[in-house]
């Protein structure tokens, strides 16, 4: 799932995958094309992922029997910031319990209906939600 972390909506779903596959193995199995200019946050999930034309940000992991600069702490702030928005816009697509809940699905594809229509419904609300007044 890729979101965009300005306007607060998913932007690109993959196809569910069965079983255990890395989050990187999909990534380059998908061929994602990003605009010009994209800034990419991504978790240590995605470490080794590199598309072309598009920088990328990850937090700095702290070296073994040492510290992090403060710098480095500093940065890995920044970048932890924008992926606590990310990660609230994913539990916007789990507010539909469907998605959180075992579902005992018997048809193909179905799971990948039932995600495409949580996400849908998440950008939807988020389309329409009230903007709070300013004082």
């Amino acid at each position: 799932m890729i979101v965009n972390a300005n306007t607060k909506r998913i932007g690109f779903l993959s196809a569910t995958y069965a079983g255990k596959v890395h989050d990187k193995k999909i990534a380059e199995q998908e061929k994602i094309s990003y605009p010009k200019n994209t800034s990419l946050y991504k978790d240590t999930g995605f470490q080794g992922y590199e598309p072309p034309k598009v920088e990328t940000h990850q937090p700095k992991k702290k070296p073994r029997n040492g510290e992090l600069t403060k710098s480095e702490k500093r940065a890995n702030k920044r970048i932890s910031s924008v992926r606590v928005g990310v990660e609230h816009i994913l539990s916007g697509a789990k507010r539909s319990r469907i998605i959180k809940d075992v579902l005992r699905n018997y048809k193909d594809e179905f799971s990948d209906l039932v995600m495409v229509i949580a996400c849908g419904l998440h950008n939807l609300r988020v389309r329409y939600r009230k903007k709070p007044l300013q004082l």
